[in-house]
């Protein structure tokens, strides 16, 4: 969200009043006026403070994964925003990736789909986007942060990206920085906060697949030399592009859209007429994108899909700290 200068402080006095809203609601949940509601089964929430992409729906596959090779059963919960029903292109990306191996509860009310998920058997819940999802305890709150954007100066709603102060970091039980490849800064600072449980995490290119071609990946010598127009309506276009940049994929054009946007014919017409002007090969969106592309058409140029994971430092004290904050919590699951 880069509002120039002048409407920021126009709509500061709302950010204010918002500020005390969320504050208020805080408070509120934090004396018992509010109820929290906890399930018989271990919660994992994914969130951020902010509006925009940190890397949530990379997260929870990961997590997915790393609990299915363990052997556990995994349910997903998600508001599915944006959506239709129990579709969205975020479900639609991570049941794409996860397959039927991982159960899916969408819907408002996350406690309720989280009971009638459990009733078809449960190891471990993943909460997606559920920082401020506060109906609902959790035993890990995962904190996702985006290393190109720092958050220190930054407003609240709506002159600004924060959905909560920075303050709230303090509710975290693990702090993850995504996208520290792309910041050396942020990567020595990190290297100062070794007594906190913070951890980074990169963004590692896997390959290409090309739109209705199938599953298959495909390296990027594969897909051709380019160039090519990419597009993306996700939270945070700018961190695609710099993607691209840095696996050094040549872009004669680069088109935002809002996020979550759902493309027409017009839309794809458009595109094949700018990547004719520029004499480009092929397209290339992310697979967030890919869900919401339908059945649009873009012509004799192929579109590819850019397939990513995350990495995370220190891989295995991250993956045991989570497994300590489960097995702290425990006691208060058989409480409730």
């Amino acid at each position: 969200m880069n509002l120039p200068s002048i409407l920021r402080w126009l709509l500061w006095p709302l950010s204010l009043v918002y500020g005390i809203a969320v504050r208020l609601r805080l408070w509120l949940y934090s004396r018992g006026t509010f109820e929290t509601k906890r399930l018989r089964t271990p919660v994992i929430s994914v969130g951020n403070l902010s509006v925009g992409g940190t890397g949530k729906t990379p997260m929870v596959i990961w997590l997915a994964e790393r609990f299915l090779a363990a052997g556990k059963r995994v349910g997903v919960l998600s508001r599915g925003y944006k959506g239709s029903g129990d579709r969205s292109d975020e479900i639609e990306l991570m049941r794409y990736r996860l397959n039927d191996r991982v159960l899916f509860g969408v819907g408002a009310d996350r406690y309720e789909q989280g009971r009638r998920l459990e009733q078809q058997g449960v190891d471990v819940f993943l909460l997606d986007d559920g920082y401020q999802h506060l109906q609902l305890a959790r035993d890990v709150n995962l904190l996702l942060m985006d290393a190109v954007q720092p958050l220190g100066r930054e407003m609240l709603l709506p002159a600004g990206r924060l959905r909560e102060p920075v303050s709230a970091t303090g509710r975290a039980s693990l702090l993850v920085f995504t996208r520290t490849e792309t910041s050396a800064s942020a990567t020595a600072a990190l290297g100062k906060l070794q007594e906190y449980p913070v951890f980074s995490a990169a963004t590692r290119l896997l390959g290409f697949r090309r739109l209705g071609g199938g599953v298959q990946v495909l390296t990027l010598a594969e897909i051709g030399e380019g160039p090519f127009v990419a597009f993306c309506g996700i939270g945070n276009p700018r961190a695609f592009f710099l993607d691209l940049q840095n696996w050094q994929i040549p872009v004669v054009r680069a088109q935002a859209f809002p996020d979550h946007h759902r493309y027409t014919a017009g839309e794809a017409k458009a595109l094949a007429q700018a990547a004719r002007a520029a004499d480009a090969r092929a397209f290339v969106t992310t697979e967030k994108d890919a869900q919401n592309l339908g059945d649009v058409q873009f012509g004799e140029r192929p579109v590819f899909v850019a397939v990513i994971d995350l990495v995370i430092s220190q891989e295995r004290a991250f993956w045991e700290a989570i497994q300590a904050q489960i097995v702290a919590c425990a006691p208060s699951r058989r409480v409730n």
